[in-house]
């Protein structure tokens, strides 16, 4: 079954090289709202012609979820099934890599932290995503934002006979399901509500967190196998600090395991995501090895504790080396203008652990193609199982980069054609690394489920494998007995 995955994810990847899905010639009515791109169009809809179509090209990101061609104002039957977020595509079931049953669980939880509140007309605990969607925080909130993205896709995924990217589909019946979605935007949890005014009361990301162990630990799913086939988000490094030591049999999304022991998160697990890259993409990137005059650049925090302890040393190793900028920033004032114009001019681009062994700058260097230098002994990347890194990047072990030259000689002596093959590759691997909404085969929502998808094999066996002696003790009328998890309506400890 790994193999057969592998094969297919890959497969996935590589028939988006060829030519779009195919759909009617027809003219096809969509939402302005469902394009990124065409906020200069103040039309309620566009035209996806066949020459648009054309335009748009056969490369990855170049897809916009279409609708069909029944004017988008109309009733929701049109779309949805009497009203309800319930797929009627069999096909879109059938073709997905990975099928997602996702809890409906209030809206407190996840949109109701951006604002919006549930209809009581429409009676459901999620926004219509047809109409406007609640807005995400901007800033650095956006980089930790993935469960707003993949939560999004899958309510997505449920709008009939609309051509997308099938990487995970929403069923409805969890018996059909791979994996069982647990829909907490706890990064945003933890960025806007982890703080209190009034000493000694529950701040409310830490009462949401209890809410939620409880909700789970109600839920015969979870308690069906222990919690090892649900899949729970906590990209920010502090999300879910209360709540992981009691959710830890579950999959993880993180962006790195720096703030958790191995025996409640680690690679074998888990599933590493990208960050959402902060500083916007370079379109229509024409610069060269020659056009680009700073050679090394790198501006954030440069005192930082634990890891990040190099970033001080190569700070005064490097500060006066010619062709380096070396300086402190941060996104305050025009931070991210700055460090947009320092990265699109420079060579190599500066990746070194922090706080944490990852951070959001790795992505913004792709994002500018700019060539990353990774100085982070621990960190682990996104998708790596298939995606080779060292095609450009450099990785440099800590302890050779804090050795005096040594960095800047290793830079120094890339040639000119080195550069430009890592340079090229970044700009084949960025879409990869963009989240976007709608999504589009080959972006980070899609090699996310992917990456999931390739976790659902092993997670089976061990469902599977706790269930060897279940039967015994409910064939002797003994219930609640399940070895490894004697009382079900409890979280089981840590291991």
């Amino acid at each position: 079954m790994t193999s057969t995955l592998f094969l297919m994810s890959w497969f996935f990847v590589l028939r988006s090289s060829s030519h779009p899905h195919s759909i009617d010639d027809e003219n096809v009515l969509i939402p302005n709202s469902w394009l990124n791109n065409n906020n200069n169009n103040h039309d309620d809809h566009a035209r996806w012609t066949p020459e648009s179509r054309q335009h748009a090209g056969s490369s990855f990101g170049n897809r916009a979820i279409l609708v069909n061609s029944k004017d988008v104002s109309s009733s929701s039957d049109s779309y949805y099934d009497e009203g309800n977020l319930k797929c009627s595509d069999n096909k879109n079931i059938d073709e997905a890599v990975i099928k997602v049953f996702m809890y409906d669980l209030p809206s407190k939880f996840h949109f109701g932290l951006l604002g919006w509140e549930e209809s009581n007309e429409r009676n459901s605990v999620w926004p219509d995503i047809r109409g406007p969607i609640p807005g995400y925080p901007g800033g650095l909130n956006l980089q930790h934002s993935i469960e707003f993205w993949l939560t999004l896709d899958l309510l997505a995924s449920e709008i009939p006979n609309a051509p997308k990217a099938n990487a995970a589909v929403r069923v409805h019946n969890s018996g059909e399901a791979d994996i069982i979605f647990v829909p907490f935007f706890s990064s945003l949890s933890y960025n806007r509500y982890s703080k209190t005014n009034q000493p000694g009361t529950k701040s409310r990301n830490k009462v949401l967190q209890e809410e939620l162990v409880k909700y789970l630990a109600e839920q015969e799913l979870w308690k069906k196998s222990g919690g090892k086939d649900h899949l729970i988000l906590a990209h920010h490094p502090n999300s879910m600090l209360d709540a992981r030591v009691k959710l830890w049999p579950a999959t993880f999304i993180l962006a790195d395991f720096g703030r958790y022991p191995s025996n409640i998160a680690n690679v074998e697990k888990d599933v590493i995501a990208p960050y959402k890259h902060v500083i916007s993409s370079y379109v229509n990137d024409t610069s060269t090895f020659d056009t680009r005059p700073t050679l090394l650049y790198f501006q954030g925090a440069i005192y930082r504790k634990d890891g990040g302890i190099a970033r001080q040393e190569l700070f005064y190793l490097l500060k006066d080396e010619e062709g380096v900028h070396f300086s402190f920033g941060s996104v305050q004032k025009d931070g991210v203008k700055k460090a947009t114009e320092g990265m699109r001019s420079s060579k190599f681009c500066l990746n070194i652990a922090g706080d944490t062994p990852s951070s959001n700058r790795l992505f913004d260097a792709i994002a500018s193609h700019c060539v990353p230098v990774i100085i982070s002994d621990a960190i682990e990347l996104p998708y790596e199982d298939v995606l080779d890194y060292s095609e450009f990047c450099l990785f440099v072990p800590t302890r050779d980069a804090i050795k005096e030259k040594y960095l800047i000689n290793l830079i120094r002596n890339v040639t000119k054609d080195e550069w430009t093959t890592m340079w090229n590759k970044l700009k084949e691997v960025e879409q990869f690394f963009e989240f976007q909404f709608p999504s589009k085969e080959g972006d980070a929502v899609q090699m996310i489920w992917q990456a999931v998808a390739r976790r659902v094999p092993s997670v089976k066996l061990k469902v599977n494998k706790s269930k060897r002696f279940s039967r015994i003790w409910l064939d002797k009328g003994i219930k609640n007995k399940e070895p490894g998890y004697q009382n079900q309506s409890k979280f089981p400890s840590a291991p």
